[in-house]
């Protein structure tokens, strides 16, 4: 996988990326990934992924190649070290956390415990 760091230590994918670019091509504007983590789901927390059009004064900047991805300050400690990553498999496309913090996770991959 190729991916750069940046200085949370939270990186972004080139697959990610290549589909955020991508998105903001069809939207004809730009558009964000912003990544939180939220208490929930069947293993304790749960990442929530949405698009955005403007970050907030204490998101963290993650970018790569003109993409740009979030982070909410709440959410950067359960993250460190973490690559956001864009996958397209037989199942479906979608944005997927690579967490190394995450000791266990559910099936669907969005759910996680620490």
């Amino acid at each position: 996988m190729d991916y750069i760091a940046c200085m949370t230590d939270i990186s972004l994918s080139r697959a990610a990326a290549r589909q955020i670019n991508h998105l903001s091509d069809e939207a004809g504007h730009t558009i964000m990934l912003r990544v939180a983590v939220d208490g929930g789901g069947c293993s304790g927390f749960q990442y929530t992924l949405d698009l955005v059009e403007v970050s907030e004064p204490e998101d963290t900047l993650i970018e790569l190649d003109g993409a740009k991805a979030l982070v909410d300050e709440v959410s950067v400690p359960f993250l460190s070290g973490s690559i956001i990553d864009y996958v397209d498999e037989l199942a479906g496309s979608q944005f997927k956390i690579l967490n190394p913090n995450a000791k266990t996770s559910c099936g669907c991959g969005v759910s996680f415990s620490i």
